[in-house]
């Protein structure tokens, strides 16, 4: 059922990822323009990756009519992954998904207005109608109450919380004249505050470079406990990431959270060999009129900082580079009481995103 209140009038707030989940949102990709060949590759990997987090939670994998009964027999042997049939445009479960908002066992959902990251400004397709409509599908399917910030656009992957009243999200992101070009900083900082339950926002320079959907936050800087964060990395002065990591740094470095507490940054490195697009992946894309279309040897936004955290474990992407277990045993250190689930992601990071960019949990 819808709200109509905002969850700061309720008490309610945005919990941290790292908090007790009911289950996990995921959707099956199929759309040709994000998932090359037919999204073959893709769909391994996500059934992987929802296996990974069932060994703990929920999943909910959404499809639409046409590949309903491709999911259940692809999951008829699992019993803690769950189809849902629902439509939607493409498998960002953590953009179009409901953010969820809890106050002591209740949760409930927020739809946020959702443009395929920037409208007719710089939108990465041209028609986001189901997307657009699945937060509120989701919430009714799970018979979770829900508010509607609608007309104001924003995605779950530009929002991390601690769950103790401070968010981190990037300028580059919410600022982006292809969302709420209406609003000021200051309008939108009030805007996420009355939704999300936080008393401080921290405002992050910039994503990660490349990064198609103006820099989300989740791809650069997350957080891993109270006043704790770690922060996508490189020490190479000649990648354009060096200086945007480095003016994030200074940020957090200087400043402090809702509890007054200064953040302890771990640095998480990227990967060594930059991800691009090759010419075979690009030849099984089927781009639509009016969608983003890649190029070969385009660099793609591939960052260990898109992790997923699960009940009883941490999901993270691997790229084949040197760097991979440099990502597994820092958040192994980081999460010593979770599982690490190391799960090769080339096959998500060319369709633009990653493992995090396609999970939305569900306290509870």
């Amino acid at each position: 059922m819808k709200i109509n209140s905002t969850p700061k009038i309720d008490k309610y707030y945005m919990p941290a990822e790292y908090s007790h989940h009911k289950g996990c949102i995921m959707i099956w990709p199929v759309r040709p323009g994000s998932w090359p060949h037919g999204g073959v590759e893709a769909k391994k990997v996500f059934a992987e990756i929802a296996r990974a987090i069932a060994e703990s939670e929920k999943v909910w994998m959404l499809a639409d009519e046409d590949y309903i009964s491709e999911v259940k027999k692809e999951f008829r042997e699992d019993e803690n992954i769950y189809p849902m049939l629902i439509p939607t445009d493409d498998a960002w479960a953590r953009d179009v998904g409901p953010t969820c908002v809890v106050s002591g066992d209740s949760v409930r959902g927020i739809d946020w207005q959702f443009n395929a990251w920037g409208g007719e400004f710089d939108g990465l397709y041209a028609h986001w109608d189901k997307d657009d409509a699945a937060a509120a599908s989701i919430c009714e399917e799970l018979s979770m109450d829900y508010y509607d910030a609608h007309p104001f656009v924003l995605e779950g992957g530009s929002i991390h919380s601690d769950g103790e009243g401070t968010v981190i999200v990037t300028e580059a992101c919410l600022l982006s004249k292809g969302r709420n070009p209406a609003l000021d900083k200051n309008q939108i900082e009030e805007k996420l505050k009355e939704y999300l339950g936080a008393e401080k926002i921290i405002w992050l320079p910039h994503g990660i470079y490349n990064d198609e959907t103006n820099e989300h936050v989740d791809n650069v800087c997350a957080f891993t406990g109270p006043a704790e964060v770690v922060l996508a990395w490189t020490d190479d002065k000649s990648d354009p990431q060096y200086a945007m990591s480095e003016a994030c740094f200074k940020v957090l470095e200087s400043e402090c959270d809702a509890k007054g507490r200064s953040f302890k940054i771990h640095k998480l490195p990227i990967p060594k060999n930059p991800v691009c697009i090759t010419a075979e992946e690009l030849e099984g894309y089927e781009f639509e009129e009016g969608e983003d279309v890649r190029e070969t040897g385009e660099r793609l936004a591939a960052s260990y900082v898109n992790f997923y955290i699960s009940n009883g474990g941490i999901i993270v992407p691997q790229f084949d580079d040197e760097n991979d277990k440099v990502a597994v045993d820092t958040l192994q250190k980081l999460f010593p009481d979770r599982k690490i689930y190391p799960i090769y992601a080339r096959a998500i990071i060319v369709g633009g995103g990653n493992i995090h960019c396609i999970t939305q949990q569900i306290p509870g």
